[in-house]
């Protein structure tokens, strides 16, 4: 159990691109048992509701919601456990009570049982000497295999094992001879039968009989009589036994629970003669080959029980004691040194010792506790550093150092995750108990810094995130257990890898451990720097958004001197090379918002690291470092513009051709959107490139993904302008015509990205090329045999037209080559216009749907556009045209383009800067779609949409465009059909 773990906290798959997706679970703090009465009623409508099978479910599924809500807060019903507990045992005592009402009131207490925990609700159980004969007898009717009434079983032999503790011989409750003139069996022997029968069970009455057979054998007249042979019985099933198979796996689980339990509650001196032998049974069994969980993890701790068994049991004095627990006094002395007082450890109480041997078999015992700690479960490395914790406070000073030498083994790089998460809990424990000295800190410190960043790549992802999450407990167990002056000299190292993980970390449930570890030691130690201001900022739950953490949280750290170095350094170390692309885009731009409070080492040190491995082999490693390399030059562009500052204080000559040359080796596609980030940064940083050929060979090649949009226009903004504003003519007529006969490109995704281009292009370069650029945009829009499925090329040309329009700007008697003017108004209008009836379809769907959402969205664009500028441009016929295309479209069966549609219509109607000229029936529409409700009016439910859309059948000029829509989406397969098959009337009144 990690910290994590302990917190409640899960490892969650977080995380899209750039927000975290971690769930904050959502819990109503309980005060009371509120629902007391309530659970007093239905346990007294018991009696009359248990003959009825849909009343009797009804009640449990009731009691079974009350009881679940106190999961989480159980201590709330401790109070309340002995009525329960004495009102369902009135119905069980009953002599009247027929069976199925009483396996009823065993259901019930299982159920409180199972929120509690039976080590609560055990002592509660009546055990006087009058219950023993009826629970033995009502335990012996019962049918072990019966699956309905497993919970009667259980809790039979929870009252038993609570029953058999009473302090008289058993020989007292026997008769020497019955009626009939046969022996009795004795009520010893009869307990000791049904235990062994309901070891051997599957269900959840081993686990009962397992602590029945802990109580019970180590009564003193029992364990004279049958302790020997029950143990020789459980050693024989064993041995008989194979993990190999169903069967095998039921019994083993049972006996080795019931052997736990008995190392655990017996007296050491009455198992001692027993261990040695248990222990080689246990060795010959081989469970660690075994691919059961639960018996690998039963094992482990029969292990450890029997280590405990072995060695005496005393509290070692060389332990290290902590002085000052006092939370008050340690948040007093935060700031100041904290007075130096070593606790002497044991020099002189090791002559106080008392010295005995201890059994070889500890070693072997500590062997596979080691081995345990390798385990590929967490919950059998769990139980074995619980072990090595335990056992280690028992043995002399020198053995206990060589078990934490053996452990510390287990933080080898060849050893696997599983080891290195083991070993992290077992130094928790040791550390928890005071075993691991001051004097081995020093070596354990390093191993804990190397875990808190522990991420090992395993094909497509990574392991490690349990080994960090570890590591966490370990910092929060060393709080609580050492004295803040031994330390001291590790405060900056712990304190800076803290931080790290609590702000870089990928996963929320190893940040929120972090963070937590990092609160107990601000607490506990009061040495850390900074700590309450960065927990005010970095706490539990500001952790839990990823990008957050990165690019808010992680600037206000990087302001105290102690984190700023460190924290970057692990971004450029650790995670620019992240298996994980999300990682390694948000650590560059994290760095780029961290090279403000370090910009001469962003300059002198980051950046020279950086330029060789943007060209190396490693494909992460590259990724990274060109993107690292882009965000810091443009934020040392950016402090050198707002400083006064000229780019060469930050760059020298190398740097600057490192920076040129980085684009030159595009082999992945990886690569390529990373140096087109690095482009549109250099651009927008003003970098001294001008007229550098490299420049006119990536205008000219690279410009054909959606990622490079961005990148071309902040590209030709800053170098194919002049001082003067001019563009250069020969190069806008050879980029010009490249880009549109690109258009033409026969394959598909070509056609996407030169349409991409065009529209990003600024406007100094579609000056005297507009009619160019609209006509060859066009065309891509038109549907022709060969490109009838090129539905994303259409989609993105018309996008592209609308962006055209918008950066070419209006002009109603301007040329038609520069503006948007009343000589291509129409040309544009009648472009998107045709696209509105797109509805191609292929192996992929309606694909025409993304054609017609483009050119709906573009409309709008353009006509937002001139009714800014020139509405006189917006004649009546293109405004019925429009209007009525988006009123058609409003009644797709699709729920996504209807909303769509719908939204721009709504849009188009209540616009008012200034208000969109003669839209066809005005008033009347606006009683149909209030302005009130422009927000609120849901177009995805089909149910709310077209009960309005067909209200427009009443308005003669889109009678048509509407019934057109609806004759479509009445022929689908959809909730539309159902609603207009539900709905004919509407359409009649209508007319």
């Amino acid at each position: 159990m990690a910290l994590g773990e302990m917190n409640g906290v899960g490892s969650e798959p977080e995380e899209g691109k750039n927000q975290d997706t971690s769930v904050i679970t959502t819990r109503s703090i309980l005060e009371s048992f509120t629902e007391s009465q309530e659970v007093r009623g239905l346990i007294g409508n018991l009696k009359g509701a248990f003959g009825d099978l849909v009343t009797r479910e009804s009640i449990v599924e009731k009691f079974v919601g009350i009881m679940d809500k106190y999961q989480e807060q159980p201590h709330l019903l401790d109070r309340h456990l002995e009525w329960m507990m004495t009102l369902l045992l009135d119905i069980v005592r009953d002599n009247g009570s027929p069976p199925p009402l009483v396996h009823l009131a065993f259901k019930f207490l299982y159920i409180i049982t199972k929120v509690r925990g039976y080590k609560v609700f055990l002592p509660l159980f009546p055990h006087e000497v009058r219950d023993l004969q009826p629970v033995l007898d009502m335990l012996v009717d019962q049918n072990p295999k019966d699956p309905e009434t497993w919970e009667t079983r259980y809790m039979l032999l929870l009252w038993l094992s609570m029953i058999c503790l009473i302090p008289f011989d058993l020989a007292r409750f026997d008769g020497s001879i019955s009626e009939e003139g046969h022996t009795r069996v004795p009520t010893m022997d009869r307990i000791l039968t049904v235990a062994k029968c309901y070891l051997v069970v599957s269900d959840k009455a081993r686990d009962a009989a397992a602590v029945l057979v802990s109580k019970f054998i180590v009564r003193p007249d029992v364990k004279q009589k049958r302790m020997a042979d029950f143990l020789d019985w459980t050693l024989s099933m064993i041995s008989k036994s194979s993990f190999q198979s169903m069967e095998g796996t039921v019994v083993m689980n049972g006996m080795l629970q019931a052997l736990a339990q008995l190392f655990k509650h017996a007296k050491r001196e009455d198992c001692l003669p027993y261990a040695a032998t248990v222990l080689e049974c246990l060795d010959n069994c081989k469970l660690s080959e075994s691919n059961q969980m639960v018996l690998r993890k039963l094992g482990m701790k029969l292990v450890q029980r029997l280590g405990l068994t072995f060695v005496k049991p005393k509290v070692a004095k060389w332990r290290y004691q902590r002085g000052c627990r006092s939370l008050a006094a340690n948040l007093q002395a935060q700031g100041s040194v904290v007075q130096s007082q070593m606790t002497t450890v044991a020099a002189n109480e090791a002559d106080d010792e008392e010295e005995y041997d201890i059994p070889g078999e500890i070693e072997n015992v500590v062997e596979q506790l080691l081995v345990g700690l390798k385990d590929k479960d967490t919950i059998v490395r769990w139980s074995a550093a619980k072990g090595i914790g335990r056992i280690t406070g028992r043995l002399p000073k020198e053995l206990a150092d060589d078990v934490i030498g053996s452990l510390l083994d287990c933080f080898s790089f060849q050893e696997t995750d599983n080891a290195w998460h083991g070993g992290c809990l077992a130094l928790a424990e040791l550390g928890r108990r005071g075993l691991l000295l001051p004097s081995r800190i020093s070596d354990v410190v390093p191993v804990i810094l190397r875990a808190l960043t522990y991420d090992e790549k395993r094909g497509a992802c990574s392991v490690g995130s349990n080994v960090r999450d570890a590591a966490c407990y370990v910092c929060w167990a060393f709080a609580r257990a050492y004295d803040p002056a031994e330390l001291i000299p590790f405060i900056n190292q712990i304190s800076s890898a803290l931080i790290i993980a609590a702000v870089f970390d990928r996963d929320v449930n190893c940040r929120r451990a972090a963070s937590a570890a990092f609160q107990e030691n601000v607490g506990r130690q009061g040495t850390f720097p900074h700590g309450i201001d960065i927990l005010t900022a970095a706490d539990y739950f500001a952790v839990g958004n990823r990008v957050n953490c990165y690019l808010t949280i992680s600037v206000y750290i990087a302001g105290f001197p102690q984190y700023t170095q460190p924290m970057i350094d692990h971004l450029v170390n650790m995670k620019i090379n992240h298996w994980d692309s999300v990682i390694r885009e948000l650590s560059t731009k994290a760095l780029h918002n961290l090279t403000p409070r370090a910009s001469e080492y962003m300059a002198n040190v980051v950046l020279p690291r950086l330029l060789p491995l943007s060209v190396g082999t490693d494909l992460h490693t590259r990724h990274g470092a060109i993107l690292a390399c882009a965000e810091i030059t443009h934020a040392l562009c950016k402090l050198a513009e707002e400083n006064n500052r000229s780019i060469t204080h930050y760059f020298d000559e190398k740097s600057l051709e490192g920076l040129k040359q980085i684009h030159e080796e595009l082999s992945n596609l990886l690569f390529f959107f990373a140096v087109c980030t690095l482009i549109e940064k250099l651009s927008l940083s003003k970098m001294p490139f001008r007229g550098d050929p490299v420049i006119a060979e990536v205008l000219m090649n690279y410009y054909l993904k959606e990622s490079a949009v961005s990148a071309l226009a902040a590209l030709c903004n800053e170098y194919y302008i002049n001082e003067k504003g001019e563009d250069d003519s020969t190069l806008q007529d050879e980029l010009v015509t490249m880009y549109v006969s690109e258009l033409q490109n026969p394959e598909e995704m070509v056609r996407c990205g030169f349409s991409r281009a065009l529209g990003a292009l600024p406007r100094f370069l579609l000056k005297g090329r507009l009619q160019q650029i609209l006509e060859g945009l066009k065309q891509v829009t038109l549907i022709a045999p060969e490109n009838v499925s090129f539905a994303e090329a259409r989609r993105d040309a018309l996008i592209a037209i609308a962006k055209v329009c918008q950066t070419a700007g209006v002009k109603g008697e301007g040329s038609q080559e520069e503006y948007v003017c009343k000589d291509n108004v129409a040309q544009i209008y009648a472009t998107l216009l045709n696209a509105v009836t797109d509805y191609t379809t292929d192996s992929r769907g309606d694909v025409g749907g993304w054609v017609r959402e483009a050119a709906m969205r573009s409309l709008m664009e353009v006509t937002l556009l001139l009714v800014q500028n020139e509405a006189e441009l917006i004649d009546v016929n293109i405004c019925k045209q429009i209007m009525c295309c988006v009123a058609q479209q409003s009644a797709e069966k699709i729920d996504k383009f209807r909303a769509h549609a719908g939204s721009v219509f709504l849009t188009l109607l209540h616009f008012d800067h200034p208000p969109i000229p003669h839209i066809p029936h005005r008033e009347e529409l606006e009683r149909v779609f209030p302005r009130s409700e422009k927000e609120t009016l849901n177009w995805n439910a089909a149910s709310e949409a077209f009960p309005r859309i067909t209200q427009l059948l009443a308005l003669p000029a889109y009678q048509y465009s509407v019934l057109l829509g609806l004759s479509v989406s009445v022929g689908g397969l959809t909730e539309t059909t159902e609603v207009m098959k539900q709905r004919p009337n509407s359409v009649k009144e209508c007319f």
